[in-house]
């Protein structure tokens, strides 16, 4: 009465067929037993971002003020209730990781909307030649909650956009 049962199922006995052993009674092959560690590595990576993000790919106009630059057009790329992603030229070059830039979402030519976010990751993406930088919204500073209703008009608009393909007619006008 030694023997300790530690519930473990050992899959490397599962895994390999056994010619030997007899199923005679069923005609029906042998499951395969899955490994889940490459599921759950899925898993996990879904679950990492915590909050979900609205991508936003040229759908408002927006610039950052920068550093020795002044304000420079960016475009946003997605948005989420901790953050924004916005991306620069290439050729204006990148922001730095730590640094905390204000941002304004122009909503006519004149009114801005501004907020101040804290770059968190820059990187390269080559085939739109941009900078994308990723940041956090620095809570305290200015439109704390304006800029929470604001992400929330974003995500509750985006969810319902369609596409105008020049296919919806305008009927009973009189010429």
């Amino acid at each position: 009465m030694s023997e300790i049962n530690n519930n473990v199922i050992e899959l490397d006995a599962f895994r390999k067929s056994n010619p030997t052993k007899n199923h005679a009674a069923t005609a029906v092959e042998e499951a395969p037993v899955v490994d889940m560690t490459e599921r759950r590595q899925e898993m996990i990576q879904d679950e990492r971002r915590e909050v979900k993000r609205t991508i936003l790919t040229e759908f408002i106009g927006a610039f950052a003020v920068i550093p020795d630059q002044g304000l420079s057009k960016v475009s946003i790329y997605d948005i989420s209730e901790n953050g924004i992603a916005f991306d620069t030229d290439l050729k204006m070059g990148a922001l730095r990781g730590g640094e905390e830039i204000a941002v304004r979402v122009y909503l006519n030519q004149t009114t801005f909307f501004p907020f101040v976010v804290k770059v968190k990751n820059v990187r390269i993406i080559e085939d739109e030649q941009v900078h994308r930088h990723g940041g956090e919204f620095v809570n305290g500073t200015v439109n704390d909650e304006a800029l929470h209703h604001f992400v929330r008009f974003i995500e509750t608009v985006s969810a319902s956009l369609k596409t105008d393909h020049g296919d919806i007619m305008v009927s009973n006008l009189q010429r």
